[in-house]
């Protein structure tokens, strides 16, 4: 089945508090979600992982990256070359510790995701590289 085609349904905007937020997700999901830190490289759960399915947000399970588009690149943390829908995550520019990069979060309730980098494989030279915390998985 290839999920990359299957068109999204579009949805609801989520909109909480940090009160909320702290009390919806785990501390160390909250960190990363909605503090932008990141978790230690080979530790995440979903690094390894190779079953069929759908990586979401964990904060608010909006589909992100198709398993199918999952790669090892051999940076610790799980990679994609594509989302699911170019309307998924949201890009901005990351100035912080001194360096330049590309902020990689959920469209649809602004969690910090990881980053992405142009030293990804075919088709897009893309790498989606995003923090196991961020994401939870349903499999096909």
């Amino acid at each position: 089945m290839n999920t990359t085609s299957n068109p999204l349904p579009n949805p609801v905007p989520v909109h909480k508090t940090d009160s909320q937020w702290q009390v919806d997700l785990t501390p160390e999901q909250y960190a990363v979600c909605r503090c932008s830190a990141t978790e230690p490289p080979f530790s995440g759960r979903w690094y390894r992982h190779r079953e069929a399915g759908i990586y979401v947000c964990v904060a608010c399970r909006a589909k992100l990256f198709a398993s199918e588009a999952k790669f090892d690149s051999g940076s610790g943390w799980p990679s994609f070359f594509r989302p699911m829908a170019p309307s998924a995550v949201s890009l901005r520019r990351d100035e912080s510790q001194g360096r330049h990069r590309v902020e990689l979060r959920c469209a649809n309730c602004d969690s910090h995701l990881g980053h992405m980098f142009s030293d990804g494989p075919r088709p897009t030279g893309l790498r989606y590289c995003v923090n196991s915390v961020a994401l939870d998985f349903l499999p096909l």
